[in-house]
């Protein structure tokens, strides 16, 4: 698979590994001036990018980067963004300030990771009934704690 980035903004850094086997490619803040993010708040970040992947049966999934979110609280407000593969505008980072003190973003900075994953397209049906399952309707801590 080949993505192809086009800067929307001459400062945009394009996506990169930090090592050569990381599953995600760090995608950096783009922005003018720093960006502070109180406690409790979130911010829209720019990256000054678009990208087009090379098939139409991929997602850009967009992750936090687990030390932001470890220690300062920084994560992404959506969880997971999707960035689908027919999309062209510039992308954007919501991020979030859970931590208590607050959070200051500096253009360049490694804010989130992107991971192409593969999708499907399923046919959509509609039935009166499904197949049966040893699980059945059992949800939310159905299936207890512990191992058994």
């Amino acid at each position: 698979m080949k993505l192809t980035f086009k800067k929307l903004n001459e400062k945009a850094i394009i996506p990169t590994r930090a090592t050569a086997k990381s599953a995600g490619l760090d995608i950096y803040a783009c922005l003018d001036e720093p960006v502070t993010l109180e406690a409790g708040e979130i911010k829209m970040i720019p990256v000054g990018l678009t990208a087009e992947p090379d098939c139409d049966d991929v997602a850009l999934l967009i992750y936090p980067r687990s030390g932001l979110s470890t220690k300062f609280g920084v994560s992404l407000a959506n969880c997971v963004g999707v960035v689908d593969s027919d999309y062209r505008g510039e992308w954007f980072i919501p991020l979030i300030n859970h931590g208590k003190a607050p959070f200051t973003v500096e253009h360049g900075m490694r804010i989130a990771q992107l991971v192409p994953t593969k999708v499907l397209f399923p046919d959509i049906e509609v039935s009166e009934t499904l197949s049966e399952t040893e699980r059945g309707e059992g949800g939310f801590g159905s299936s207890g704690l512990v191992a058994k």
